[in-house]
């Protein structure tokens, strides 16, 4: 057993580079696949509406099931449910490869996400266990890189295949590497050394991921049916009944799949509020500044996705730095910063105008990716260093759940605020980018983005608040 755990200290850094394999993969192939949509949709001979399916069906399924599968990582192994996502990630992979109609491509990207949300639900959980507390830090901001990196390399990269090649072999390039990285996981990955002795909450699993599916659902398709549909409103009330039953059943089952003692911890709840806030106010963006590119300012595609990528190469390169320091400094005074550089980064934003420089845009989204770059890899840490060992899987689970939510909520709120303050001053009613009337998208882009700043700066207050808390308690 002695032998085994040192194999495992001296392993460390390599069993990173198999884990770090489960985020990228599933970051990547949730952006590569936008670029090639009108291929996709051109060629299988559907439209836009039924196309975009291709993506939000992906993302419901990751955030629907990603707490059923920490929950079971907990009980039955982290090894065991990373090394198998691997698995049905590739067949879903390959699967999408060889369809030859939009349904099927639906079902085989379902098939994808469920292994995708196994990988995601145990990385950090296996990082936290591997590594020891003053290196934790490094370990989890290569993590964020990672993130970052597949998000980056995503669009550019997709769009040179389906020029090369085809859409297909944006998917089938998945299948070697999955394949790869479930071998290199039967060598490498630490054994689960026991397993809890509990029963599975199979009712609280299905309350939780109805919740979620309504919930997404509702929210990514408000903008196309509109907020006042009938199905939209049914669909939240679907999610707020179920998420209800949900925290009543748990606090009542014997062995709950959600532990809302989590909760209880402080550090552990300012950390994912604080999470949500981040990326909610990151997302504000994702939508919004392609429109201000190439419809306001009237850049091409090429220069506009050279622009987009300076806030992912920023997260990239500060990532791994932030968390080598918190290792040396602690993480609270990190993810402090790190959100005041966020909410800086989109005041500085909500100043770019019609005739703004290349400069003053790079410098804007370089302040925004710096913060970002900054908060994640602590508040990572954070989030993990304050669970148990036996609730590692849960834990990471939540995490990534938080950062899904944060995401959907962002580009939903980001797109009703911009929509409304543009009807505002137009004078009617407007859900989409008004050619000639560029000043009126800067106006409202401008109200959007400091909306995103004052809420950023409410994580701010609680993350001073968490920190003065902690050296209260020190003293």
């Amino acid at each position: 057993m002695i032998y085994a755990k040192e194999q495992q200290a001296q392993n460390r850094w390599l069993i990173l580079a198999v884990v770090l394999i489960g985020p990228f993969m599933s970051t990547l192939d949730s952006s590569i696949v936008n670029v090639a949509l009108p291929t996709i949709a051109k060629q299988l001979d559907v439209g836009m509406s039924a196309i975009q399916w291709v993506v939000t069906s992906y993302l419901i399924v990751i955030s629907s099931m990603i707490l059923t599968f920490g929950r079971i990582a907990d009980l039955k192994g982290k090894k065991l449910v990373y090394q198998y996502g691997f698995l049905i990630f590739s067949i879903g992979s390959l699967f999408c490869g060889i369809s030859k109609s939009v349904s099927t491509l639906i079902i085989s990207r379902i098939i994808q996400a469920v292994g995708a949300s196994m990988t995601m639900s145990c990385s950090q959980a296996i990082i936290t266990s591997v590594f020891p507390e003053n290196e934790r830090g490094r370990a989890l901001g290569l993590s964020g890189t990672t993130v970052a990196l597949g998000t980056m390399i995503g669009p550019p990269l997709g769009g040179i295949m389906v020029g090369l090649f085809n859409w297909e072999s944006i998917f089938l390039i998945n299948v070697p590497i999955g394949i790869g990285a479930f071998l290199l996981g039967v060598k490498l990955l630490p054994k689960d050394t026991k397993t809890i002795n509990e029963s599975f909450d199979f009712l609280g699993a299905v309350f939780f991921s109805i919740a979620v599916v309504s919930l997404f659902w509702s929210m990514l398709s408000a903008e196309e049916f509109g907020w006042s549909n009938i199905y939209i409103l049914s669909g939240f009330i679907v999610a707020a009944v179920c998420l209800i039953v949900f925290y009543f059943w748990e606090k009542r089952a014997k062995y709950p799949m959600l532990e809302f003692s989590l909760f209880h911890n402080k550090l552990f709840t300012i950390s994912i509020i604080c999470a949500f806030i981040s990326f909610l106010t990151i997302f504000c963006t994702n939508i919004i500044h392609p429109f201000y590119l190439q419809n306001a300012i009237k850049t091409n595609a090429q220069v506009a996705g050279m622009l987009m990528m300076v806030y992912p190469i920023t997260v990239a390169l500060v990532a791994p730095l932030s968390g080598y320091l918190s290792d040396i400094i602690g993480s609270e005074i990190l993810t402090l910063l790190g959100l005041v550089l966020t909410a800086l980064g989109l005041l500085f934003l909500s100043f770019l105008n019609l005739n703004s420089s290349f400069i003053s845009i790079i410098l804007s989204m370089s302040v925004l990716g710096i913060g970002n770059g900054l908060f994640q890899s602590p508040n990572n840490s954070l989030v993990m260093s304050t669970a148990p060992k036996y609730k590692l899987g849960i834990a990471a689970s939540i995490n990534a759940l938080i950062r899904n939510l944060g995401m959907v909520f962002g580009i939903a709120f980001s797109l009703t605020l911009l929509y409304n303050r543009m009807s505002a001053k137009i004078g009617y009613t407007v859900v989409s980018f008004v050619e000639g009337r560029e000043d009126v998208f800067v106006y409202a882009m401008m109200f959007v983005y400091r909306t995103a700043a004052a809420i950023c700066i409410l994580g701010v207050l609680l993350t001073l608040f968490r920190l003065i808390n902690r050296k209260e308690k020190t003293a």
